[in-house]
């Protein structure tokens, strides 16, 4: 009786099918994990969109308030002062 020794050929021939097996199923989770990751990019866009949204509308308040509006109302007249 023979057994596999390191380095036979017998086990060269197991471990190359057992890779083959392994890079197989690999590679169909692989593609089934696809459409779900195709997905993921469609719904971080839609995250993004709504935090913009929400930047905006806190500083379109926070530009629409007293203090803001005069001071850059300042700015202007400063800025166009000084142009002419």
């Amino acid at each position: 009786m023979t057994t596999a020794r390191f380095g036979s050929r017998q086990r060269r021939l197991t471990m190359t099918s057992r890779c083959g097996i392994r890079c197989a199923l690999t590679t169909r989770l692989d593609r089934l994990r696809l459409p779900a990751q195709a997905g993921m990019t469609t719904a971080e866009y839609a995250v993004g969109t709504l935090a913009a949204c929400a930047f905006a509308a806190v500083l379109l308040t926070v530009v629409r308030s007293g203090a803001i509006r005069s001071a850059l109302s300042a700015l202007i007249v400063s800025a166009l002062s000084i142009a002419s």
